[in-house]
């Protein structure tokens, strides 16, 4: 009972909250069929300054805080991060008319993190006055880079091995019928004929530009630059006047954006299995549980507050809404973005915000008292 009635209680607040009201409210306007139009230009300023804010305060506490305590929950971002990857390909890729490539894609981006998501819970935790590291908001590329590097590697292996089953298959039915051959001269197995072909390292997945391909993203570009200015820098000043200030006032108009973005990509889902729909409904929570778990071991064993297991849980809840699909659709250029763009955006971002945020605070609070 104690947890119910705290996630009630924080549900609540988080309904009054401008995070999620300004959320709500781009949706109804956009519903509404209402022309309003916030230029791209504005939203990747603001979103570039979001990121260098949260990069700024990792930078910095991390800068004076003990590294051995960053240690364990980045790597255990990292492992959440592959996990998710995995989880849609036996999972999500197994469901009705849901094709293989474009679960992969699906479990790269909600593996990846969501900066807005992100903010919005650190903002959140700060108005509850709930503890947390400053340097949390810096795991966020330990789980957003491996699980886009993940998702296309796993997706790129997938297309060439059925790549090569094909051509293989219309190459020996294609000789069978065409060209006479001695007994004995032709390979017998499809594996004898596969060892007859070019080298299959020719179509290894080359990693590293799809990591380079990620750290050149805007979200992790200005994430990797306000780390880097509060570790080796003195930023404290302008941090003080100008990005903490404007921090929450610059969050609300990005979550009205994404508001209008969601319902817009309502549609998109349509087009695609409706399995879509559910997974991004569930996964988020499932996502979250097993990064809150992943915490409360580093929470046990190093003290990593409740607070950063929330941070920890929110992230994994996420998935990607800026850098994320660009590098998709680049490393997975036959995945349907209308899959895993419309999952994300109509359905899971609303779902990280609105719910997924409160369940793992009053989860936090009812655990640790």
């Amino acid at each position: 009972m104690d947890f119910l009635s705290l996630f009630f209680t924080d549900f609540i607040k988080q309904l009054q909250s401008p995070t999620l009201a300004f959320l709500i409210g781009g949706m109804i306007i956009a519903a509404l069929g209402s022309e309003l139009v916030i230029p791209d230009a504005v939203c990747s300023i603001i979103v570039f300054m979001l990121l260098t804010k949260i990069g700024l305060t990792g930078g910095i506490a991390i800068r004076n805080s003990n590294l051995t305590e960053v240690l364990l929950p980045a790597l255990f971002s990292v492992i959440t991060g592959i996990v998710i990857v995995f989880i849609a390909r036996f999972t999500l890729a197994k469901l009705p008319k849901v094709k293989t490539v474009d679960a992969i894609a699906t479990g790269g981006l909600f593996g990846a993190v969501s900066g807005s998501t992100m903010a919005a819970a650190l903002t959140l935790l700060e108005e509850q006055k709930i503890p947390f590291e400053a340097w949390a908001g810096a795991l966020y590329p330990f789980m957003d880079i491996p699980a886009l590097v993940t998702a296309i590697v796993i997706a790129n292996i997938y297309i060439n091995k059925k790549k090569r089953k094909e051509a293989s298959d219309s190459a020996m039915q294609e000789s069978f019928s065409k060209q006479p051959v001695a007994a004995g001269d032709y390979p017998s197995t499809r594996q004898e004929y596969l060892s007859q072909q070019k080298n299959p390292g020719d179509n290894k997945v080359k990693i590293w530009p799809i990591i380079e391909e990620s750290l050149r993203g805007p979200a992790l570009s200005a994430m990797l630059l306000g780390l880097a200015l509060g570790l080796f820098a003195r930023p404290e000043s302008v941090y003080k006047s100008f990005y903490d200030p404007a921090f929450r006032g610059l969050l609300s108009i990005l979550m009205l954006v994404m508001g209008m973005e969601a319902w817009s990509r309502v549609g998109e889902l349509r087009k695609v299995a409706q399995w879509y729909v559910v997974y991004s409904a569930i996964a988020p929570f499932i996502h979250g549980l097993i990064a809150f778990g992943l915490g409360m071991i580093a929470h046990y064993a190093t003290g990593f507050s409740m607070g950063g297991v929330v941070v920890l849980a929110i992230i994994a809840a996420s998935s990607s809404d800026i850098s994320g699909p660009p590098t998709l659709r680049a490393g997975i250029p036959s995945a349907n973005p209308s899959a895993y763009i419309g999952a994300s955006t109509a359905v899971g971002t609303p779902i990280a915000i609105g719910f997924c945020i409160p369940f793992f605070i009053g989860l936090a609070q009812a655990i640790g008292g």
